[in-house]
């Protein structure tokens, strides 16, 4: 059965740092992207970053130059740097983790992250 989990967030203040991981056990089969999703208070879930099996990514604007994405196939696991956090990045983060074949999602319950003073 897969799992998916993600660990490390927190409480943090203004200007700080946190480091998120995101581990897939019972996979069985080829992973393609996986990516981190968060969904604010009264938002809708948004993608924060993303990162393909050659580890090509993406990120939204708002996390640019803040975020880093990374991914250690070996283990099948992924991580998100976050450093000079604010506010507006207090939200519950998701990791995804897609199947290559046949395609499939597979999604953890999330990791609070709040960032206050």
């Amino acid at each position: 059965q897969v799992q998916v989990v993600e660990s490390g967030g927190g409480l943090v203040q203004p200007g700080g740092s946190l480091r998120l991981s995101c581990a897939a056990s019972g996979i069985a089969f080829d992973i393609n992207n996986m990516g981190w999703y968060r969904q604010a208070p009264g938002k809708e879930r948004e993608l924060v970053a993303a990162i393909t099996p050659g580890e090509s990514t993406n990120y939204v604007d708002s996390v640019k130059g803040r975020f880093t994405i990374s991914r250690d196939n070996a283990k099948n696991t992924m991580y998100l740097q976050m450093n000079s956090l604010n506010a507006e990045d207090t939200a519950v983060y998701y990791c995804k983790v897609e199947r290559r074949w046949p395609p499939m999602d597979y999604w953890g319950k999330g990791t609070l992250v709040t960032v206050s003073s």
